[in-house]
């Protein structure tokens, strides 16, 4: 009896038939499996979550919104530092007055960020050189933040396609360790890191 000659197996009925694949249920390696789905397991099924009704204003504010609105509501936030920067006066306080900052009346240190507000004012009246002398950092990077600022809210408001500057992490990650330093030598105690001190 030869092979064609065998009866055929009958069926086990603990066998389960797998359909071949098709497009619908072929999938990309390491993309997320949809619902029915051959690797999906029967009867679960993801529920979407309901976005809360502060999320669905937001959604909505934004759909309706004009391209133009984020930039001009950056640019109010960024002209609301500068007015403060303006009234406030920073560089004008009493000698006895404690510091605002909070680390700096807890420690006496300086933070990262102190005289940056003074800086700014400095800055607002073109004085830059005590505008470095109060937070040297927050001066160097100034051009580069306005400049981000610009092809940002210009692609967004106008769709201009200015140059983007590209930063690799190599550039961010050497910017933050000078800061840190900058940080650290403004508190050293001898001259003439004393000098730094704000």
């Amino acid at each position: 009896m030869t092979s064609v000659d065998r009866p055929a197996a009958a069926p086990d009925s603990q066998a389960v038939s797998v359909p071949p694949p098709t497009v619908a249920t072929a999938h990309v390696e390491g993309a997320a499996a949809e619902p029915g789905s051959a690797i999906w397991p029967a009867g679960a099924a993801y529920q979407p979550v309901e976005p809360d009704r502060f999320t669905r204003f937001v959604l909505r504010l934004h759909a309706r919104a004009p391209r133009w609105a984020v930039p001009l509501a950056a640019v109010g936030c960024v002209g609301l530092g500068m007015a403060y920067a303006l009234l406030s006066n920073p560089t004008h306080s009493d000698p006895d007055a404690p510091p605002t900052c909070l680390l700096k009346l807890t420690t006496g240190l300086d933070c990262p960020g102190c005289g940056g507000t003074r800086a700014l004012w400095y800055v607002l009246h073109a004085d830059l050189p005590a505008a470095a002398r109060h937070h040297f950092v927050f001066v160097f990077s100034l051009p580069f933040l306005a400049y981000f600022f610009v092809v940002w809210a210009g692609n967004q408001a106008f769709g201009w396609r200015l140059p983007e500057l590209r930063l690799s992490p190599k550039v961010l990650g050497g910017f933050l360790a000078a800061w840190l330093a900058f940080s650290v030598v403004r508190n050293l105690p001898w001259a003439p890191f004393t000098s730094l001190y704000v």
